[in-house]
């Protein structure tokens, strides 16, 4: 084994987190940056791992009752412009089209020459142009409630990117939802994050907590919003989705409204609701090592991956017969309620080198068959959870009557080091000092940082001067949790009273 595979992804985590998440998604071949500015390439194995996302959570918004529709990419600035609160909040993101039309200019360069009567803004979010729509659909309680889901890519200018956790465009969905009442759009809110949860734990093998932006967090024009946030490995916090209670601040703004069942005209309740690529790039953060790319298999592309291996052309023929039946065979096994996803690779390369492409990329179950497995009807197994060097002969039959099983082991297992690694660095602090000093980072020698922090559970109470501390600190209030007691106290920087203890920690 060469040094390179001896250390597949370089920097490790512990050198260098920052550098080892790029390099992770090079080695796993997932996606590259662009020509265009903050904008990346996902390439086939990072875009099917979204796709699987994309399935299971499309699969999800349709059982709870919603349809799928498009809305246009462009919002006039009119538009934009209706809610006072929902501008300000986007104003600095937006990229706006003012040109319609190229013409020759000097020296074969092309110029913008068609000036719009009205500009564009290239969609950062949709609530204003779906808005616009829904004002046309509601005219009565009997046209409620509209439960709609969109995918779509949007365009937000951020100044500093990184490959699927902030990118100036993104792939995401946008549910934008009307309801006849107050009660009636609460609970669509918080049934979407319970999807969120669920899909999160149960499908990323992501722990996460639920809860509750404070004031100045809320998306822009929203009354409540409400968020699942999950802790990645170098202990720093992750929004990884949302969820909104707009009241009637946007069906005010767009005049959706109806008459009730007293034929009174009301202006309806709705909601939003969203998560993106950025989910992609918390799979990554939570799982993966300095081998590569690790991932749970209910999102994985391809569950198994089997590579004969052979000298001859005639234990070519043979191997590759056999190995054809296993894909066969394992095709034919189902793992939470799914057919079993299995690939060959049979690329000429050399047995080790193809090992650890497959390794990088995450794969869960890695099958090695030669003439002599062959041979005795068995196969050589290893695992992405184990060790690169922890491999074990075990006969085919043994082997299909399992795999299922050990998907499911592997799968719960991730979440559960996960889970393990959340609760280790989640503690309550109750003094600014303890709060200081657990945000510190300790040097460990000269070349590796000690990772330091995690989620500090505090009472805490929103103020200017609470802002500007967390501001020095560089730390952020992630969430008040919607679950656990309501436990009172007083908050660690102002003084003042608090009902329940909230989330700080650094983030992304």
């Amino acid at each position: 084994m060469s040094k390179a595979q001896l250390n597949a992804i370089s920097p490790t985590r512990t050198e260098d987190y920052a550098e080892w998440y790029q390099q992770v998604i090079k080695a796993a071949d997932m996606a590259e940056n662009s020509v265009v500015r903050g904008c990346m390439v996902i390439k086939p194995w990072g875009y099917a791992i979204w796709e699987n996302m994309q399935r299971i959570l499309d699969g999800k918004f349709k059982e709870t009752g919603h349809e799928n529709a498009y809305f246009p990419l462009f919002i006039p600035l009119s538009l934009m412009e209706k809610e006072a609160q929902h501008v300000e909040g986007f104003a600095k993101e937006c990229a706006v089209v003012t040109h319609h039309r190229l013409e020759a200019g000097p020296n074969g360069t092309l110029v913008p020459a068609g000036k719009l009567d009205e500009p564009l803004v290239v969609r950062p979010t949709s609530e204003m142009i779906i808005g616009l729509s829904y004002a046309k659909w509601v005219q009565s309680y009997r046209d409620l409630p509209i439960l709609i889901n969109q995918w779509a890519n949007v365009v937000r200018w951020e100044m500093r990117t990184r490959m699927f956790l902030r990118t100036t465009e993104f792939l995401w969905q946008e549910g934008h939802t009307v309801h006849a009442t107050s009660q009636e759009a609460v609970e669509e809110t918080l049934r979407m994050l319970d999807v969120y949860e669920d899909f999160a734990k149960n499908y990323l093998a992501m722990p996460v907590i639920k809860g509750e932006k404070a004031p100045h967090e809320r998306f822009p024009g929203a009354d409540d919003t409400y968020t699942i946030e999950a802790m990645m490995q170098d202990r720093k916090a992750l929004q990884a989705g949302t969820s909104h209670f707009l009241g009637q601040n946007f069906s005010k703004a767009m005049s959706i409204k109806f008459q009730d069942e007293k034929g009174d005209e009301v202006h309806a309740w709705t909601t939003s609701w969203g998560v993106s690529t950025r989910m992609v790039g918390g799979l990554i953060m939570t799982h993966s090592d300095d081998d590569g790319l690790v991932l749970p298999p209910r999102v994985a592309p391809k569950h198994v991956v089997i590579m004969p291996i052979f000298k001859t052309d005639e234990e070519k023929t043979n191997v590759l017969a056999y190995c054809k039946a296993l894909e066969k065979e394992i095709a034919g096994s189902y793992y939470a309620d799914e057919k079993i996803r299995v690939t060959i690779d049979s690329r000429d390369l050399r047995g080790g080198e193809k090992a650890w492409q497959h390794i990088k990329k995450g794969v869960p179950v890695r099958v090695e068959v030669g003439p002599r497995d062959m041979a005795s009807d068995s196969v050589f197994v290893g695992l992405r959870t184990s060790s690169p060097k922890d491999k074990k002969g075990v006969s085919r039959s043994e082997f299909v009557k399992n795999l299922p099983q050990t998907l499911a082991d592997m799968q719960q297992g991730l979440y559960d080091k996960a889970l393990a690694f959340h609760n280790e660095h989640t503690v309550k602090i109750d003094s600014l000092d303890e709060l200081k000093k657990f945000f510190t980072s300790k040097s460990k020698d000269e070349n590796k940082q000690e990772a330091h922090g995690g989620f500090a559970l505090v009472h805490w109470v929103e103020d200017a001067e609470t802002e500007k501390l967390l501001k020095e600190l560089k730390i952020t209030h992630r969430c008040i949790p919607l679950e656990g007691p309501a436990e009172e106290g007083t908050c660690i920087f102002t003084g003042k009273p608090s009902k329940k203890r909230s989330i700080l920690a650094k983030s992304y």
